[in-house]
């Protein structure tokens, strides 16, 4: 489909941005000049100047956020467009620019003595900055000189590609074949992929599954140069900032602790056993000699997909969220309405689906709506992303308004897993219940289990090159294939294109985020079973949390929501939880 095609109703409001391109390069001119901090460099010892900078920072960053924020949403609209594709560069050179301006502050500040900075902490004018501040006096051991923190901002741009690389090899060059679907020659996406990896008919499975990854099997090369490349990158940060490894680096800028890694890595342990059994079942079921990871993702309830158009889905999403009152019902609509939203797949547009915002204006949600489940639950997902970002940017400050990457997941996943027991409790249709106990089994195995595996491989392979071993294909293959035996277990076949599955994985080279799926899906399981046995009270918590923004730090942040990461019980209740769902699945399905 191509955009001029898609209904105005369905296209995000970016106007509500900028009105017009012209504006955004008015703009940008205009913060070109906000971006020399360098007459406040030497003097941040002093309070009135240190908050007056503090201040200005702020003023600069929305507006840098605010221009990069139209210049990715348009870039994603469609990754084709030069126009856009230099508004993103025009950004990225201004963000180094920006990053070099302000190179001397951590280093500076890291050069106050403690007693001055407390001082600054306990001021209530640095209200707004006093976690911030609580965090550059813990990051002393791993802030470089001023010099040194010059040239580290200025090479961020560089640094920084693999990404942006990835993603225009992945959304735009990627050579996807044309494939045979009902009767017609259609080209292969990501969102049709998606589709046809869970279409009943196991010869459209397998040929999607195999033209797909011959696809990524024909630049695995390039990927893994591009993926090593990325790899290296975080090794020389690690030990250019004394860190201990790029894990230690990734949990220090979180302000989490190893306890929460320990805790995923043990719960998953455990609970690999019954992940065993779940995929043995799933043979069972489907009546396959030989089961293959292209018959991972059908349904096992035959003719209960929730399949909806757009509109209905949405309905749904809002009515099934009600748990969480009105005013949260609301806000769902008022997004709908109002156009928060970009939600048909279009050519050249990026895949997947987020959620973005800054303060002072609405969040945007970019989807590509197919009519199945999983996009019925996407939505709620993503809904679940810019409800957090609105909450945290209306009760917080700018500096405190931006939520961390560790919580990120977990007022998402929260909404997903309500409209699921929402949807459970309503039916009485055996089918449907067996559909949902499955759906919420796949949940759990895709966010929770097959997260926890990309974060192992990304240990290891980040663990490797810390060592000195070259990243080659055979090496990083066999390091995805040994993890898909120990997670998945014999009852299915370990083909050679799964092992190249980690290529088409964009979260990789944002490392080290991954695992945070996981953390948010165990934190958001223990929060929706508390709305739905506490009531009020639980919403209440919950709410404090969403509101919460970067307040603290985000474990503690969790605990207002009556979640302990640093303890064992939530990790604990997951795991019961999947075993519980696996056990009602098998009674209802007559497994033994």
């Amino acid at each position: 489909m191509k955009r001029e095609d898609v209904e105005k109703s369905r296209i995000w409001a970016i106007e509500d941005l900028f009105a017009t391109d012209e504006e955004w390069e008015r703009v940008y001119a205009e913060t070109e000049k906000m971006t020399d901090f360098s007459e406040y460099e030497g003097k941040l010892g002093d309070k009135k100047t240190l908050l007056k900078f503090l201040k200005k920072t702020d003023e600069a960053d929305a507006e840098i956020s605010h221009l990069a924020i139209y210049a990715n949403m348009r870039h994603d609209e469609d990754a084709s467009v030069g126009k856009y594709i230099s508004y993103s560069a025009k950004i990225d050179s201004l963000c180094a620019k920006y990053a070099a301006s302000l190179s001397f502050y951590e280093s500076e500040m890291c050069a106050q003595s403690d007693e001055y900075l407390d001082d600054v902490i306990a001021d209530p004018a640095f209200s707004d900055y006093d976690y911030s501040i609580k965090r550059l006096k813990a990051t002393k051991a791993h802030v470089l000189g001023a010099d040194e923190e010059m040239i580290m901002a200025l090479s961020s741009e560089t640094l920084g590609s693999f990404y942006d690389i990835f993603g225009m090899l992945d959304n735009a060059d990627l050579p996807l074949p044309e494939i045979e679907y009902k009767g017609k020659s259609v080209k292969l996406t990501h969102g049709l992929y998606g589709m046809l990896i869970k279409d009943p008919d196991r010869d459209v499975r397998r040929e999607a599954y195999e033209k797909y990854y011959a696809t990524y099997n024909s630049l695995i090369n390039t990927i893994t140069a591009v993926y090593a490349g990325n790899v290296k990158k975080d090794v020389f940060l690690s030990r250019v900032y004394k860190y201990d490894s790029c894990l230690s680096q990734a949990l220090f800028r979180e302000d989490v602790k190893p306890a929460v890694y320990e805790n995923l890595l043990k719960s998953v342990e455990k609970g690999t056993p019954a992940m065993h059994r779940y995929v043995s079942d799933r043979k069972k079921i489907l009546g396959y000699d030989r089961l293959y990871f292209y018959d991972m993702y059908v349904s096992l309830v035959e003719d209960a997909e929730i399949s909806l158009p757009y509109d209905e889905a949405y309905a749904l999403v809002v009515e099934g969220l009600g748990v969480l009152g009105k005013e949260y019902q609301g806000l769902l609509q008022k997004a709908h309405d109002e156009r928060w939203i970009d939600v048909e797949e279009t050519e050249n547009k990026r895949s997947g689906a987020y959620s973005i915002g800054i303060k002072g204006y609405h969040p945007f949600v970019l989807l590509n709506y197919q009519p199945d489940t999983h996009d019925v639950f996407t939505i709620a997902h993503e809904m679940g992303h810019s409800l957090h970002t609105y909450f945290s940017s209306k009760n917080q400050p700018y500096a405190k308004a931006d939520y961390k990457i560790f919580v990120a997941e977990v007022a998402s996943t929260v909404n997903e897993v309500l409209l699921l027991k929402y949807l459970y409790a309503k039916t009485d249709d055996i089918a449907l219940k067996k559909y949902l106990l499955n759906y919420y089994l796949e949940t759990i195995r895709t966010t929770l289990f097959r997260q926890t595996m990309f974060a192992e491989f990304e240990y290891e392979a980040h663990g490797a090159v810390e060592k000195n071993e070259p990243l080659t294909k055979e090496l990083l293959c066999g390091i995805y294939a040994d993890l898909g035996k120990k997670y998945y277990g014999d009852a299915v076949e370990h083909d050679y294109d799964i092992s190249i599955e980690w290529c088409r994985v964009p979260h990789f080279y944002r490392s080290f985020y991954v695992y945070k799926y996981a953390t948010g899906i165990i934190a958001a399981m223990s929060i929706a079973n508390r709305i739905l046995t506490e009531g009020e009270s639980a919403v209440k918590d919950y709410f404090a949390f969403l509101s919460s923004g970067s307040s603290s730090d985000p474990v503690s942040l969790l605990r207002l929501a009556g979640v302990d990461l640093e303890t064992t019980a939530p990790f604990d209740f997951a795991m019961k939880e999947f075993e519980d769902t696996l056990k009602e699945f098998e009674s209802l399905s007559d497994i033994k």
